[in-house]
C-alpha cells in the first residue's frame, strides 16, 4: 500500500515537485527524540572515514532558483512570485525584458553569488548547474547569461557541465531556446504535468495540451537532445485511464528522460484547502499505488532505467545534477527560499523576498555567513546516506557503509530489514550483483562480501517510508 509521507523536506534547493511517495527528512527531527547509547557513540563517532570527509570536499554543483510563474499553481507551496497568465515571451517578447522584478531579482543574485565565500583557492569548476524555480523559462535568456557569467566568474563552469533549466509550455519559443542553448544550457525539464486539458485546469496549470505539443516540437526542432518530460498523478479525477494516456503520450514523445511524481497536498494550498488526502474526488491510496506501478511498468517496458524512485532515462541520461543529491554530495544553492548543503551543513535561504533580500545585504555586510560552522554528527550522516541511497535502483553499497559507520551497525541494519527481504520488498546482492537469500546474508557481512541493498520496483520503493522510519529507529533509537 502507498503510505503517505510523515517527513519534513530538507532540500528546499531541490526543484518543487509534488510527490507523496518519498520525501527527505531531516535527520535531527530522529535524533533528538532520543540520547546514543554509549556503545552507539562509540560504534558511530569514533570512526573516522572517507565518507565524513567527503563530506568536507567544495561543491561541484549549484541550484539557482528562479521563482517567477504565470500563476501559482493549485498544489505548489514553493516561494514563487507571480507575473501574470497574459505576459509571457512567447507571447510578449518585450514584457519580461523590461519587468523590474525579474531584472532585480537576477540581480540580487548575481550579487549572492559573487559575495560568496571560497574555502579555498582551489575549488574544482562547476560540473552541473540547475535553474530550477517557479518557471526559469520566464526569465529572458540575457538575464539567464549574466547569472552563467556571475557562475563562471565565481566558481568556474565545466566545459562539459551538464547545464538544466526547467521550462514550461507556452512560456518559450524556438528562439529562445536557442539562444539558451547558445548561452550553454544542454538539459530541458519540460513541465508537461498531464496530456488533458480538464486536468491541466483542474490543478490550476497556466498552459493546455495544446501548447504541450507546441513545446515537445520546439524542443525537438531546436536539437535538444538531452530533455525530461515531467508528469503529475493522483490529481482531482484523475483516473487510471487518463494516467496511462497520459505516459503513452509521453512515450511517444520520445524524451530522453521522464519525472513522475505524485501528488502531495500540502496544508497552505488550494488544494490543501479544498481536498483531503485520499478522499475524492483525489485517487484512494490503492489507486495511487497502481498509478505508480503502471509508469514503472510503462516506462520501463518502452526501455526508460527506473534509476530513482521518480526517475527513469535512457541509457546514458540520467540527470547528473540530481545524482549529486542522491549521492549525499555537497552542492550551492543561491536564491529565494534555496538551500546548500556545503561542508556538512545545511544552509536554507529566506522564503520571502524582502528577507531574502535583507540576507544578500549582510551577507555582503559580513554580517551572515552562507556557511554555518558545525560539527558532522555520524548519525545523522549515516541516516542521510541510507536517506538517500534507497531512493535510488542502485541502493546502498553496504561496504562502504560498513567501513564508516561498523559491521553492528550493518548487522542491525539486515536484521530489521529480514522480514522485508523475505516477501521480496528489499534486496540483498553480493559483489557479482547476484540477488542473496536471508540465509546466506549474515555470513557475507563478516567476509565483507554482501555488496548492496536496494529496494524492490515498484513494491519496494512503495514501502519507502516505513522501511526508512525501521531503518533510523536502528541508526538513532
Amino acid at each position: 500500500m502507498l503510505l503517505k509521507s510523515s517527513f519534513i523536506p530538507i532540500f528546499n534547493a531541490i526543484p518543487a515537485k509534488p510527490q507523496r511517495i518519498f520525501l527527505l527528512s531531516l535527520s535531527n527531527t530522529f535524533t533528538q527524540q532520543c540520547p546514543p547509547t554509549v556503545r552507539q557513540n562509540a560504534t558511530l563517532n569514533s570512526i573516522t572515514s572517507s565518507l565524513l570527509l567527503q563530506r568536507k570536499h567544495p561543491p561541484k554543483s549549484a541550484y539557482i532558483h528562479l521563482p517567477f510563474c504565470r500563476k501559482r499553481c493549485h498544489y505548489c507551496d514553493f516561494p514563487i512570485i507571480a507575473l501574470g497568465s497574459s505576459n509571457t515571451p512567447a507571447k510578449n517578447k518585450d514584457y519580461n525584458d523590461d519587468d523590474p522584478r525579474i531584472s532585480n531579482y537576477v540581480d540580487t543574485l548575481c550579487r549572492e553569488i559573487k559575495a560568496t565565500k571560497l574555502d579555498s583557492d582551489n575549488n574544482p569548476p562547476l560540473e552541473t548547474v540547475f535553474f530550477g524555480g517557479g518557471t526559469p523559462s520566464l526569465v529572458p535568456p540575457r538575464l539567464v547569461s549574466s547569472l552563467l557569467d556571475a557562475l563562471s566568474s565565481k566558481f568556474g563552469v565545466s566545459g562539459d557541465a551538464e547545464i538544466s533549466m526547467e521550462m514550461d509550455p507556452g512560456t518559450f519559443d524556438a528562439e529562445a531556446m536557442e539562444e539558451l542553448m547558445n548561452l550553454g544550457v544542454n538539459r530541458v525539464s519540460l513541465g508537461v504535468q498531464a496530456f488533458q486539458d480538464e486536468l491541466l485546469k483542474a490543478c490550476g496549470r497556466a498552459h493546455g495540451v495544446g501548447e504541450v505539443y507546441e513545446a515537445v516540437e520546439i524542443v525537438k526542432s531546436c536539437g535538444v537532445e538531452n530533455w525530461s518530460l515531467d508528469l503529475i498523478s493522483s490529481l482531482p479525477h484523475q483516473t487510471s485511464s487518463m494516467w496511462e494516456e497520459s505516459l503513452q503520450h509521453t512515450v511517444r514523445a520520445q524524451p530522453t528522460h521522464v519525472s513522475v511524481y505524485d501528488l502531495q497536498v500540502e496544508q497552505d494550498t488550494k488544494f490543501g484547502v479544498l481536498y483531503s488526502p485520499g478522499e475524492y474526488p483525489l485517487p484512494s491510496e490503492n489507486q495511487s499505488a497502481e498509478f505508480y506501478k503502471t509508469a514503472s511498468r510503462l516506462l520501463r517496458d518502452a526501455g526508460y532505467d527506473h534509476y530513482e524512485i521518480s526517475s527513469y532515462s535512457r541509457s546514458g541520461y540520467r540527470c547528473k545534477h540530481n545524482s549529486t543529491y542522491w549521492k549525499n554530495k555537497s552542492f550551492y544553492a543561491f536564491g529565494l527560499g534555496s538551500a546548500s548543503y556545503v561542508g556538512g551543513v545545511r544552509f536554507s535561504r529566506p522564503r520571502r523576498l524582502k528577507e531574502y533580500m535583507d540576507y544578500v545585504r549582510n551577507l555582503e555586510d559580513g554580517v551572515v555567513s552562507c556557511v554555518a560552522d558545525g560539527v558532522i554528527d555520524a548519525k545523522d550522516l549515516a541516516m542521510d546516506v541510507v536517506m538517500l541511497s534507497l531512493r535510488t535502483a542502485d541502493g546502498l553499497d553496504l561496504k562502504c557503509f560498513t567501513e564508516a559507520f561498523g559491521e553492528s551497525l550493518t548487522r542491525s541494519i539486515f536484521e530489521v530489514y529480514r522480514p522485508y527481504s523475505e516477501s521480496g520488498h528489499v534486496i540483498f546482492s553480493d559483489e557479482g550483483g547476484r540477488n542473496v537469500g536471508t540465509d546466506e546474508c549474515m555470513s557475507l557481512v563478516s567476509s565483507e562480501k554482501l555488496a548492496f541493498l536496494r529496494l524492490s520496483d515498484p513494491d519496494g520503493f512503495l514501502l519507502s517510508n516505513e522501511l526508512l522510519s525501521l531503518a533510523f529507529g536502528v541508526i538513532a533509537p
